[in-house]
């Protein structure tokens, strides 16, 4: 099946998991190799991660972090171990399989929470922001910190699709990309985006490279040119009035932009035209969470609750 327009405003609530009683603050789907898209992470505030498997549509693990709490939480380039940070007693990161459920290795040296996450999509690097005015480096197969940049405000970090470059989202709307191979020399680029002053919650580089979508702490998401950082489009109609992190996402074809909203429902635009496609309603909470999976026609969103959203079956 074609993504088009029609299709987007057909897709409707298809499962619903009410496995958490409290919010769901994170989910991260599988995306590489040949698995890409088989399985499914969530964090929740209840203090407990679940495993779905997306091609059966079922949970198969429930593991409780009660010591260390559930913050963000991204899938390492197996599907059975994951990158997570803390919510409480210390800030470090921790590298868990999820088979046994057991920490492979603990990454100490942000001294306050850590807001964003991004694994490389070439090797074993990854990239953490904190509120400590600080965005590390690490490497999945060594404790010690690769390198650090000094930030301000709460960072966001993501790396380009090829996993050549990484770039930072700070306060005073400035975005900045740095080199991998060269990233102590400083950035090789800086965007100020034409936007009023915001905080930026949330970064995604598009599949094919071009674009960067920026979620706000407002009713607003906008997506700028990943080349020189002129702002293409701007995303509205949707609900953020009490500064939630209401995460937005590329369809994998990057024809579609998608966010949650605080009123329970999920806002499609055309990600050129900036022309609302359809509003998708069934949530009872504001959706923090909403991610297409990057290779099936199965869009994934979270409240309290986790919903898998599909087109109907052709007749």
């Amino acid at each position: 099946m074609k993504l088009t327009e029609d299709v987007a405003k057909s897709m409707a609530m298809a499962k619903v998991f009410k496995d958490n009683t409290a919010k769901i603050t994170h989910i991260d789907i599988f995306k590489a190799g040949d698995q890409a898209g088989s399985s499914l992470i969530t964090a929740s505030d209840d203090e407990t991660f679940h495993l779905y498997n997306m091609n059966s549509g079922i949970l198969t693990k429930t593991i409780r972090s009660g010591k260390y709490g559930c913050g963000v939480t991204k899938f390492t380039h197996s599907p059975s171990c994951v990158i997570m940070a803390s919510k409480k007693n210390d800030e470090s990161l921790r590298y868990l399989s999820l088979h046994d459920n057991r920490y492979l290795r603990y990454f100490k040296g942000h001294k306050d929470k850590v807001v964003s996450l991004a694994m490389s999509p070439a090797n074993d690097i990854f990239i953490s922001g904190a509120i400590d005015d600080t965005v590390r480096l690490w490497d999945l197969r060594a404790p010690e910190c690769l390198g650090q940049l000094t930030v301000s405000g709460r960072p966001c970090v993501s790396f380009d699709p090829q996993g050549l470059v990484f770039s930072t989202a700070i306060s005073q709307n400035t975005i900045k990309l740095y080199d991998m191979r060269s990233f102590d020399k400083g950035p090789f680029d800086t965007f100020k985006v034409d936007h009023k002053n915001v905080e930026w919650t949330g970064m995604k580089f598009s599949n094919d490279g071009k674009y960067i979508l920026l979620s706000t702490s407002e009713s607003v998401v906008i997506l700028i040119d990943a080349f020189n950082g002129t702002k293409t489009q701007t995303y509205s109609g949707f609900l953020n009035d009490n500064g939630s992190v209401l995460e937005a996402s590329f369809s994998p074809d990057c024809q579609f932009v998608l966010s949650g909203s605080e009123d329970g429902t999920i806002h499609v635009w055309n990600t050129l035209s900036g022309q609302e496609v359809t509003v998708w309603r069934g949530h009872a909470h504001a959706v923090g969470c909403v991610q297409w999976n990057p290779k099936k026609m199965c869009v994934v969103s979270a409240c309290t609750n986790l919903v898998f959203w599909l087109p109907p079956l052709p007749s």
